[in-house]
């Protein structure tokens, strides 16, 4: 088997950043926006560590494509020749896409919150009675989807453990007698 180190730490880098840095905003900065002296402070504290985040989740989750292509251009026989590796990927790649397309709408619901600096809210996603209707709206539906990406990324990373047990030499080899049995 030729090694694909590469691709695999650009998968692997990729989907931990991702993972954890989503993982550490929900868990820390924004509940810590809420620690801002002045309730219309606290959206701007927020905004401003998500706006810093972006570009590295970016290129996190970029990484971690590359880095998934790779890996499938490298394991396409196995994938083809082995038995049960066709489902993980098809288990991985729909985790893939949710997490990609719950990644994009909840930036766009951040760049809501955004472009309305200085609103009075009670964290980064909890508004206060006299937070605009559309933020508050985005707000909430943020407060649900932090945890959703981690979450769904979690689950990528799960999986990505059970593929490696799929490589190994023993699996592999069951995993295409049972194919040619089939």
């Amino acid at each position: 088997m030729t090694r694909n180190t590469t691709s695999r730490s650009l998968h692997d880098l990729g989907l931990a950043a991702w993972f954890g840095g989503t993982l550490a905003n929900a868990v820390a900065l924004n509940p810590a926006a809420a620690q801002a002296e002045s309730a219309s402070d606290r959206g701007a504290v927020a905004n401003e560590g998500w706006d810093r985040w972006t570009p590295v989740n970016a290129a996190a989750i970029g990484a971690h494509l590359v880095g998934s292509i790779g890996q499938l251009a490298r394991n396409s026989s196995r994938i083809r020749g082995q038995k049960g590796v066709p489902t993980m990927v098809g288990v991985k790649v729909g985790l893939t896409v949710a997490a990609l397309g719950v990644t994009a709408y909840s930036r766009v619901l951040g760049k809501t919150v955004d472009a309305h600096q200085g609103v009075p809210v009670a964290a980064a996603t909890a508004p206060v009675a006299s937070t605009p209707p559309k933020v508050a709206a985005a707000q909430k539906k943020l407060a649900a989807l932090q945890w959703v990406i981690p979450a769904l990324t979690g689950g990528l990373v799960v999986v990505s453990a059970f593929a490696g047990e799929q490589e190994r030499a023993s699996e592999a080899g069951k995993g295409v007698l049972r194919r040619v049995l089939a």
